[in-house]
C-alpha cells in the first residue's frame, strides 16, 4: 500500500529525518496534525467558518459545563454526577470513530505502512497528535470541571491532578485502539454502512436518555444512580474520577487501588493498541490478495416471484433493493422504523401514552415517498430513458408506491397493535388503524406530487447530507409543505375520530377502519394521477436536480 491523501507529502521527508535520528517522531506528528488542520482551512471560508465556530460552541459549552460541574462541589450527590459522566464521556470516545470514520483521517495508520516507522514510537506520536483537536479540548474541559466537582483537602487535589491527564489519555487512547483495531472494516462499504445508521443509534439513544430522565425524577432523584455509580467507579477510565472522590473522603487504600486499575486500564490499553498497529503494519489487506471467485447467479425466484410480473413488479423490486442495498436509503428507513416504534411504545410505558401515538409511526415511513426521484441519485437517468408518456410515469410512481406500502401498512398494523395491547385499548383500534392508513394514504399522495415538483439530489458522501449544496429549501419545502397537505388532506378522518370520540360512539368507531383505508387508497391513487402527468413533462428537469449532487 502506498500514502495518499495528505499525509503523503509532509510525513515522507519527515519520516526520512526521523530514521536518521535528527528529528523525534513524535515531534514531527504533532506539527503534521497541526499542519493538517492549517491546510484544511485554506481555500474555503465555508470550512474555515465551521471549523472556527466549532471551536467557539465547544469552549462556550466547555466553559459553562465546567462551571455548572464545579457548582456541584459539597453536593451530597456530586461524586455519582462527575463519575458517570466520566463514564459516558469513555462510551462516546469509544463508539465515535465507528460511526464518523470520516472526522478525522488521521484515525486511519494505513496510510503509514511504507513508512520505516516501529509501531511503539508510532503510538508514542499518534497519541501525542491525538491530543490536538477540539474533542480533547472539550473533554479536557469536563475532566477538569468533574475533579472540581469531588476534589476536597490536599489528598483529593493531588489525586485530581493526577486524574485530570489519565481521564484523558484514557478516553483518547480508547478511542485510537478501537479505530485501529477495525480500520479496515471502517474503510470498507460495511463500514459506511455503520456510519450512515449512527442516526439510527443517536436517535434511539435520545430517546432513551429521554425516558431514564424523566423515571429519575420521578422515582426519588439523583439518589437512584448510586447502585450504578458503585458499579462504574470501578471501571475506567471513571476510576480516575472515583479515586479522587475516595481520597477526599479519606479512602486512600480504595484510591489507590482505583489509581492502580486506572493505570493499569491504560497500560493494557496502549499494549493492545500496538499489537493491533504492528497486526495492521505487516498483514496484506484485500488489494493484495486475489479477488474471490464470483458469487453464483441468484435465481430470481422466492420473495421476488410474487411481485407483480412487467415493469411494476421490476420498478417495486428496484425500490425495495435500493431499501436494502443503498446506505442512505437503508439509514433512513432502518431510523423511521426504529422511531416510528419507540415513540408510542416509551409513552405508553410511562403513562402518557395514546393509542392515537401509534400514526407516529404511519408517517415516520410516509416521509420515505418524498423525492423518490432523488433517492436514485445519478442512476435516475436509466430509469428516465423508460419514461416517455403519462402512463410510463403513473406506472413508475405507482409501484415506488407499492413497494412502500409493502412494508409500511404491515408495519402500521403491528404498530398500532402493539400500542393497543400495551395502553390497554383495543377497543380503540380499529379507529387509531383507520386513521394511521389515511394518514399513510395522505402522505402517499403528497410524496408523489412533490417527487415530481421538488426533486432534490442526496449526496452519496457524508451520513448527515441529505441534499446537495443550493438545495436545502427544495428539500425543506418538499417534505414539511407536504407533511403538512398530508394533514390538511386527512383533516376530515381527524374530524370524524375527534367527534366520535367526543360524542362518546364508540360502537361505531369501528366504521374509522375501512373509511380511513379507503380514504388512504383513493388519496393515493389520485396523487398518482396528479403527479403522473408533471413527472412526464418535467423530466428533463428532474434528471439535472437529482444529478446536481
Amino acid at each position: 500500500m502506498t500514502t495518499t491523501g495528505a499525509l503523503a507529502t509532509p510525513a515522507t521527508p519527515a519520516a526520512a529525518a526521523t530514521a536518521a535520528g535528527s528529528v523525534p517522531v513524535t515531534a514531527v506528528f504533532v506539527r503534521l496534525k497541526l499542519s493538517l488542520l492549517r491546510n484544511g482551512l485554506k481555500g474555503s471560508s465555508k470550512r474555515k467558518a465551521a471549523w472556527i465556530s466549532s471551536l467557539v460552541l465547544a469552549l462556550v459549552v466547555g466553559f459553562f459545563v465546567t462551571l455548572g460541574l464545579a457548582m456541584l462541589h459539597g453536593n451530597a450527590h456530586a461524586g455519582t454526577v462527575v463519575v458517570l459522566l466520566a463514564a459516558i464521556l469513555a462510551l462516546a470516545w469509544t463508539v465515535m470513530p465507528l460511526f464518523f470514520p470520516g472526522g478525522d483521517e488521521t484515525l486511519d495508520p494505513s496510510r503509514l505502512v511504507m513508512l520505516p516507522l516501529r509501531p511503539r514510537p508510532l503510538v508514542r506520536a499518534l497519541l501525542a497528535s491525538s491530543l490536538v483537536g477540539i474533542g480533547p479540548l472539550f473533554t479536557l474541559c469536563l475532566a477538569v470541571g468533574s475533579v472540581l466537582a469531588v476534589a476536597r483537602g490536599g489528598a483529593g487535589i493531588a489525586a485530581a491532578l493526577v486524574a485530570v491527564p489519565l481521564l484523558l489519555l484514557g478516553c483518547v487512547t480508547l478511542a485510537r485502539a478501537v479505530a485501529t483495531a477495525n480500520v479496515r472494516l471502517l474503510t470498507s462499504r460495511k463500514g459506511r454502512d455503520l456510519a450512515l445508521l449512527s442516526g439510527l443509534l443517536i436517535a434511539v439513544g435520545a430517546q432513551l436518555v429521554n425516558f431514564a430522565s424523566q423515571r429519575l425524577f420521578q422515582s426519588g432523584g439523583l439518589a437512584q444512580l448510586e447502585p450504578a455509580e458503585a458499579v462504574v467507579r470501578w471501571l475506567p477510565p471513571a476510576t480516575a474520577v472515583g479515586m479522587v472522590d475516595s481520597a477526599s473522603e479519606g479512602a486512600y487504600g480504595v484510591a489507590a487501588a482505583q489509581l492502580a486499575l486506572t493505570v493499569g486500564a491504560l497500560a493494557l490499553l496502549l499494549w493492545f493498541w500496538e499489537r493491533s498497529l504492528t497486526k495492521l503494519m505487516v498483514t496484506p489487506d484485500g488489494s493484495t490478495i486475489a479477488a474471490a471467485k464470483p458469487e453464483k447467479e441468484r435465481g430470481a425466484g422466492g420473495f421476488w416471484s410474487l411481485l407483480p410480473a412487467g415493469r411494476t413488479g421490476a420498478a417495486m423490486q428496484r425500490t425495495l433493493r435500493y431499501t436494502v442495498r443503498d446506505p442512505k436509503t437503508k439509514s433512513a428507513f432502518v431510523t423511521a422504523l426504529a422511531i416510528g416504534l419507540i415513540v408510542p411504545v416509551f409513552n405508553a410505558l410511562q403513562g402518557t401514552g395514546s393509542i392515537y401515538l401509534a400514526c407516529f409511526g404511519a408517517g415516520m415511513l410516509g416521509v420515505q415517498m418524498y423525492n423518490q426521484f432523488g433517492q436514485d441519485t445519478s442512476a435516475f437517468w436509466m430509469v428516465a430513458q423508460t419514461i416517455s408518456t403519462r402512463r410510463d410515469a403513473y406506472v413508475e410512481l405507482r409501484a415506488r408506491a407499492a413497494a412502500l406500502a409493502l412494508v409500511t401498512v404491515p408495519y402500521t398494523v403491528f404498530v398500532t397493535a402493539v400500542t393497543a395491547a400495551l395502553v390497554g385499548n383495543w377497543s380503540g383500534f380499529p379507529a387509531a388503524l383507520g386513521l394511521a392508513l389515511a394518514l399513510l394514504g395522505a402522505m402517499l399522495c403528497t410524496g408523489a406530487i412533490a417527487s415530481g415538483r421538488f426533486p432534490y439530489s442526496i449526496p452519496s458522501d457524508g451520513a448527515f447530507k441529505n441534499a446537495a449544496p443550493g438545495q436545502g429549501g427544495l428539500a425543506w419545502m418538499s417534505v414539511f409543505g407536504g407533511m403538512l397537505a398530508s394533514a390538511l388532506l386527512c383533516a376530515p378522518v381527524i374530524a370524524l375520530t375527534i367527534w366520535l370520540n367526543v360524542a362518546d360512539h364508540q360502537d361505531v368507531s369501528w366504521l374509522l377502519l375501512p373509511l380511513g383505508a379507503a380514504w388512504g387508497a383513493l388519496a393515493t391513487w389520485s396523487g398518482l394521477r396528479l403527479s403522473a402527468p408533471t413527472v412526464a413533462r418535467r423530466l428533463p428537469e428532474i434528471l439535472a436536480s437529482v444529478s446536481k449532487g
